[in-house]
C-alpha cells in the first residue's frame, strides 16, 4: 500500500540528484547490501557521488602531455604538478576548485564526506600516499574537476614496484567520472602491455572514452596518417567494439606549432573536443542517472548468481568439493539464469575475475532469493527512474546553458581568432566592401548570357546555372532561398552573385549559414538604402 502512495506522489523529490541519492539508499543499496555487491564490484555510493561536478579523467603513457593538457585547459599551473620527458606525473592528482591554492594528501582526502574520494582508502595506504588533491581558484574548476594519472611505463618491474593495483583504481575512477580521455603521443607511438590491460580494465565505460592524438605537429601530414591509421588499428585490437571510438588529433599546448602545414584539422578537432567538454556540466545528471541505471542491472546479476550458488549448497557435508564444482561451471549457472530471466548475456560479469573473487568467499553465508528486494529494484526502474528522467529535461531547461568557461574554451569563442572567423561564409564579415563585390564581374557575365528580363533572371533559368556546380538539389534549395533575398522568385545581377558565392563557399568544403549574415545581404537590399526597389 505504501509503495503504490509513493509511486503516486508526485512531489516525491526536490530536484534529481536528491532523487538518485533517495532511490539508491532506499531501494538498490539494500540489495547490494544483501548480495554482497561491493565485495565483488564496487563500494557503496556516498552522498559526494551524487553531488559532485562532473570529472574528466586523463590516462596516457609517460610523456604524452596529460599533465600539459591539463595546464592548457585551465591556462595556469596546479600545486603540486610537474612536467617533463621523463615520468615526472608518479601520483593521481585530483584538480579541483578551491579558494585558495593548496595540496590535500590523500590520506585526509579521503575523510573528507564533501569530497567523492572516500571509498578510495579501501585501495591502501600505498595508494593513499600517492594520491592528492590540488585546489585553487580557476574558472574552469568551477564547472568542472579533472583527475591526472601517473604516466603507464612498459615492462613488469614497475608492474610490482607500485605497490597498489593501478588498474583497479583506474576503474574505481573510471565508473565516476563524466569523460575518461586516452592521450597517445603521435611521435612515439606504443601501447605497453599495461596500458593495453588498462583499456581493457575501462571496457564497460566505452561511452565515456575520447582519445586524443597529441603532439601531431610534430610529424608530416603523411606520417600522421600512418600514425593515425597504426594507432585505430591497435585500438581496435585492444577495445574489441564494432564502433570506433573518437579520436581527437591536435598539439595541446601553448606553443608554436612545428609542422604547421595541418593547423586547419587541429583548430577543428580542438574545437570539437573542448564543445565535448563543455557539454559535460549539461548532461551530469544524465550520467549520473545512466550510472545508476548500469548499477542497478549488475546488482540484479549478482542477486540472481548469489542466491543461485547458495541454493545448489549442500546444508552439511561436502561443502568445499562442491563449492569448487560450482565455481568451475559458473558458465553454465550464467546460461541458466540467463534464459530463466531473460537477462542479456552483456549484463553478466567478467567470468574469469568472477571465479577469481568468488575462490575466497564462503558460499555458506551466502543470501537465498529474496523477491521483495529485487520487485523494489525493478519498481525503480520501471517507474522512479522515467520521472527523474522527464525531471533531468526539465532541470536543463530551467537552468541557464551551464558550460565550462574560462582558460583555453574563452581563446575560441569569439573574435578573429575564435575557430572558422573569416572563413567561408564568413569571410568579409570585418570589411567595408561586399565580399561577393570582388568576384561579380566574373558572375555577371555568366548572368547576362542568361538573357534576364528587367534585370532579373528566372529560377529555371538560374536553375539550369546553379545545378553546374553538381551540388545536390537539398544544398541548392537552400542557397535560392538564401540568394533570393526580396523573396520574390527571381535573381538581379547582386542576387545572382550572391547565389554563385554561397554555392563557392559550400564546394570549399564550408556549411551554409542558417540565415544569411548581415555583410553578405546585398548593399541595395541593405535596410535604409535607397537604391532598394
Amino acid at each position: 500500500m505504501f509503495r503504490k502512495t509513493l509511486k503516486k506522489d508526485p512531489e516525491l523529490f526536490q530536484n534529481v540528484s536528491e532523487g538518485l541519492r533517495k532511490l539508491y539508499r532506499t531501494k538498490l543499496f539494500p540489495l547490494e547490501d544483501a548480495y554482497r555487491f561491493h565485495d565483488f564490484h564496487s563500494p557503496a555510493l556516498e552522498d559526494a557521488d551524487f553531488d559532485n561536478k562532473p570529472m574528466v579523467l586523463l590516462v596516457g603513457q609517460y610523456s604524452t602531455g596529460k599533465t600539459t593538457f591539463i595546464r592548457h585547459l585551465m591556462e595556469q599551473d596546479f600545486p603540486g604538478m610537474r612536467i617533463g620527458p621523463e615520468p615526472t606525473t608518479d601520483s593521481f592528482i585530483a584538480v579541483m576548485h578551491g579558494e585558495q591554492d593548496g595540496v590535500i594528501p590523500g590520506n585526509a582526502l579521503v575523510v573528507d564526506p564533501k569530497k567523492p574520494f572516500r571509498k578510495l582508502n579501501a585501495f591502501g595506504n600505498a595508494f593513499l600516499n600517492r594520491f592528492m588533491c590540488a585546489q585553487m581558484p580557476n574558472p574552469v574548476l568551477e564547472s568542472i574537476s579533472i583527475i591526472d594519472t601517473p604516466g603507464i611505463l612498459s615492462g613488469e618491474k614497475q608492474r610490482i614496484s607500485r605497490g597498489y593495483d593501478f588498474a583497479a583504481v583506474l576503474e574505481w575512477f573510471a565508473e565516476r567520472v563524466d569523460r575518461i580521455i586516452l592521450l597517445f603521443d603521435a611521435h612515439k607511438l606504443d601501447i605497453s602491455d599495461e596500458f593495453s590491460e588498462v583499456i581493457r580494465a575501462l571496457k564497460n565505460h566505452e561511452d565515456k572514452m575520447r582519445v586524443v592524438l597529441n603532439k601531431a605537429d610534430q610529424i608530416s601530414t603523411q606520417q600522421l596518417m600512418r600514425v593515425y591509421g597504426a594507432l585505430m588499428w591497435s585500438l581496435g585490437k585492444i577495445i574489441n567494439t564494432p564502433e570506433v571510438v573518437r579520436v581527437y588529433i591536435g598539439s595541446f599546448w601553448a606553443q608554436p606549432l612545428l609542422v604547421p602545414d595541418n593547423r586547419k584539422l587541429f583548430e577543428a578537432e580542438e574545437q570539437d573536443l573542448f564543445l565535448d567538454i563543455q557539454s559535460l556540466p549539461r548532461n551530469a545528471a544524465l550520467r549520473k542517472l545512466n550510472d545508476l541505471i548500469k548499477r542497478a542491472r549488475l546488482a540484479k546479476v549478482q542477486a540472481y548468481i548469489i542466491s543461485s550458488l547458495k541454493k545448489e549448497m549442500p546444508s552439511v557435508f561436502g561443502k568445499d568439493s562442491k563449492k569448487k564444482e560450482l565455481i568451475a561451471n559458473l558458465g553454465e549457472i550464467y546460461q541458466k539464469i540467463e534464459k530463466e530471466h531473460q537477462i542479456s548475456p552483456g549484463d553478466f560479469p567478467n567470468l574469469a575475475k568472477m571465479q577469481e573473487l568468488l575462490n575466497g568467499q564462503d558460499f555458506t553465508k551466502f543470501a537465498s532469493l529474496k523477491p521483495k528486494l529485487l520487485e523494489a529494484v525493478e519498481d525503480m526502474l520501471a517507474n522512479d527512474i522515467a520521472r527523474l528522467m522527464a525531471m533531468v529535461r526539465q532541470e536543463e531547461s530551467a537552468m541557464p546553458s551551464q558550460t565550462v568557461k574560462g582558460g583555453a574554451f574563452e581563446g575560441t569563442m569569439s573574435g578573429p581568432f575564435g575557430h572558422g572567423y573569416g572563413e567561408g561564409a564568413s569571410e568579409g564579415i570585418d570589411e567595408l566592401e561586399w565580399v561577393v563585390g570582388r568576384d561579380k564581374p566574373t558572375y555577371d557575365e555568366i548572368f547576362y548570357t542568361l538573357s534576364p528580363i528587367n534585370g532579373k533572371v528566372s529560377g529555371a533559368a538560374a536553375k539550369k546555372e546553379m545545378l553546374k556546380s553538381k551540388l545536390p538539389n537539398t544544398v541548392l534549395g537552400k542557397i535560392w532561398k538564401l540568394a533570393d533575398v526580396d523573396k520574390d522568385g527571381y535573381l538581379d545581377d547582386e542576387e545572382f552573385a550572391l547565389a554563385n558565392h554561397l554555392i563557392k563557399v559550400k564546394l570549399e568544403g564550408h556549411e551554409l549559414p542558417a540565415e544569411l549574415p548581415n555583410h553578405l545581404v546585398p548593399p541595395s537590399k541593405r535596410p535604409g538604402n535607397s537604391l532598394q526597389d
